[in-house]
């Protein structure tokens, strides 16, 4: 390379470093905002429920799960498929053996032994690798509905867990409302004392109602962060991050209600699919232990090179090989009465999982009936603590108009807010709990999937 290539081959590194210079913030940028490209600006229930399925981690494990049950299957499988090996020796024999034959002494054999052997088995009927081919779809079946059973109680406590954050939320919003009008209290009872209608009674419960108010305040917001956390933590969510709610009371209301005279249909709950799945495979186990009595059939080949010569260097000059063919055939006679037991053991695992069933549907029943009586109560408590929001509200406009007349005492001021605030926090409450009780409902019915 003369000096021109030189220059020329330095003049290129600094054009590469420039470029690199121009595009690497760039290039950071991307890649930072790629990386935060997992975070939410707004989310509604469904987008945060649909986050939880691609970022909670213990649902990324049953996933993996899934993963590891379809490894496990067809390492099972692979059973019926030809077994080759390959085994290699090398022996050197310092003190050939002796040998006695017809009462005269020898040596037998060489002092350099070498061999190299191919081998094939191939199952012809094998219980084990019979077992896997026919419990494989149901086993794959069972896998998955672990996974929906996860999505399924991880949707309901996602929902739980949002409703929550709106009523925290919500409560907030009466509190702030609450300060405000208790803000227009103070200023009216201050006028009022200033005027010389009433004393600094009125103005000094006015400060305290504000005071109490504003710690009211800071608990609910307090709150409001561990119940994000919860939130999160549900979602798979980072610590770090954060989003806001979108949500429309008006249609959560419009969505309260649902049909209570639906019958229960079992086979809808994802536990009792599970149920008859795992029954599914006692019913192939107690097959597999009846087919202990057939025998086991495979096939196998084998070809043998060997080597022998007493000269190391001329060990490899010359081989000796043999091959064969074969099937081996094995009966198990007695056992001592060990394969009866096991068909009986089977049989009895079969009638354990008809009576796990039972068991299950007689909860779900139990289950779907305290759901539906939490349903129907909060809903009625819902309607008639909606009309109490109404009236709280309309008398506390009319006690503090006659307050600001100098008709009512600044007492009835007070007790009406405070009857105003506790009708609307009872509100929102009631309508987390029949939002939840529907849930409940929901789940009870087996309506819930994802």
């Amino acid at each position: 390379m003369d000096h021109r290539d030189i220059k020329k081959s330095g003049s290129a590194g600094k054009v590469l470093f420039f470029l690199l210079l121009l595009f690497l913030p760039g290039l950071i940028f991307s890649q930072q905002h790629a990386g935060d490209s997992s975070l939410l600006g707004k989310a509604t229930l469904k987008e945060c429920i649909q986050y939880a399925i691609r970022h909670n981690p213990d649902l990324q494990n049953a996933k993996i799960n899934e993963d590891i049950t379809e490894t496990i299957i067809k390492s099972k499988l692979a059973d019926w498929y030809p077994q080759v090996n390959f085994t290699y020796s090398l022996q050197h024999n310092f003190q050939l053996p002796t040998l006695n034959f017809n009462g005269n002494l020898s040596h037998s054999g060489t002092h350099n032994t070498s061999g190299a052997q191919l081998g094939l088995t191939q199952n012809i009927f094998n219980r084990d690798a019979l077992l896997a081919t026919r419990t494989s779809k149901d086993v794959r079946l069972l896998s998955g509905q672990n996974t929906e059973d996860r999505k399924i109680n991880l949707a309901v406590l996602i929902s739980k867990a949002f409703y929550d954050l709106i009523l925290t939320q919500q409560q907030l919003k009466v509190i702030e409302e609450d300060m405000v009008r208790i803000n227009q209290s103070l200023k009216d009872a201050y006028y009022q004392y200033q005027s010389g209608i009433v004393d600094k009674t009125d103005y000094k419960r006015a400060t305290i109602a504000l005071n109490n108010a504003k710690a009211q305040k800071k608990f609910g917001e307090e709150n409001l962060k561990s119940k994000y956390a919860y939130l999160f933590e549900l979602m798979g969510y980072p610590g770090s991050g954060s989003f806001d709610l979108v949500y429309d009371t008006a249609q959560m209301e419009s969505e309260i209600y649902i049909d209570t005279s639906l019958n229960i249909n079992y086979n809808n709950r994802i536990e009792i699919q599970q149920l008859e799945t795992q029954k599914k495979l006692q019913e192939y186990n107690l097959q597999y232990y009846k087919w202990s009595f057939l025998p086991n059939v495979y096939a196998f080949g084998n070809y043998n090179l060997n080597f022998l010569n007493n000269q190391f260097s001329k060990l490899y000059s010359r081989s000796y090989p043999n091959s064969f063919a074969g099937i081996t055939l094995s009966i198990p006679i007695f056992q001592g009465g060990k394969r009866l037991e096991q068909i009986k053991q089977a049989q009895f695992q079969i009638t354990q999982a008809q009576n796990d069933i039972k068991s299950f549907e007689n909860k779900i029943n139990t289950q779907y009936e305290n759901a539906l009586a939490d349903y129907k109560g909060n809903l009625f408590n819902y309607l008639s603590l909606k009309e109490n929001l109404s009236l709280a509200d309309e008398v506390y406009e009319v006690i503090r108009l006659q307050y600001r007349s100098g008709v009512k005492a600044y007492l009835d001021v007070i007790t009406a807010e405070s009857d105003l605030r506790t009708a609307q926090i009872n509100y929102y409450n009631a309508l987390y709990q029949v939002l939840s009780s529907k849930i409940d409902v929901s789940q009870a019915l087996g309506n819930i999937s994802y």
